[in-house]
């Protein structure tokens, strides 16, 4: 199993199943985030963006081994698969997505995408 984060301001929690199935995801704030509790069998992936320097050392001074994932784009990519998720109703429906904002806040999606960009790059890595 998977565990990504999105560093920044908020910080997106995604937990991944290795086949890329989005299990549970949350945003939280750097407070929670010290005490998270991280299962031993995870591995850890961090964005390596805003913000990842604290997430790092606080993983640091658990003992908690990670990995950093190049998060550019990733911002796109979580409205994508946000509205994958949420598709639009209504009227809606018309607009196309790029002119539609996501009504809440999609941390927790570009945690997901992190980890999804993980697992293409390792499996491309064979």
């Amino acid at each position: 199993m998977i565990l990504a984060f999105d560093p920044g301001k908020n910080i997106g929690v995604a937990h991944v199943s290795t086949t890329g199935q989005l299990l549970h995801h949350k945003i939280i704030s750097f407070e929670t985030f010290q005490d998270y509790p991280i299962p031993k069998d995870m591995l850890v992936l961090i964005g390596r963006g805003t913000g990842a320097k604290r997430l790092t050392e606080v993983f640091t001074q658990r003992h908690i081994s990670y990995e950093l994932v190049d998060e550019t784009g990733t911002s796109l990519e979580a409205r994508r698969l946000y509205f994958r998720d949420h598709p639009a109703k209504g009227f809606m429906r018309l607009l196309p997505e790029s002119f539609r904002s996501p009504p809440e806040l999609i941390d927790d999606y570009a945690a997901y995408a992190i980890a999804l960009r993980y697992l293409k790059t390792t499996t491309a890595r064979g």
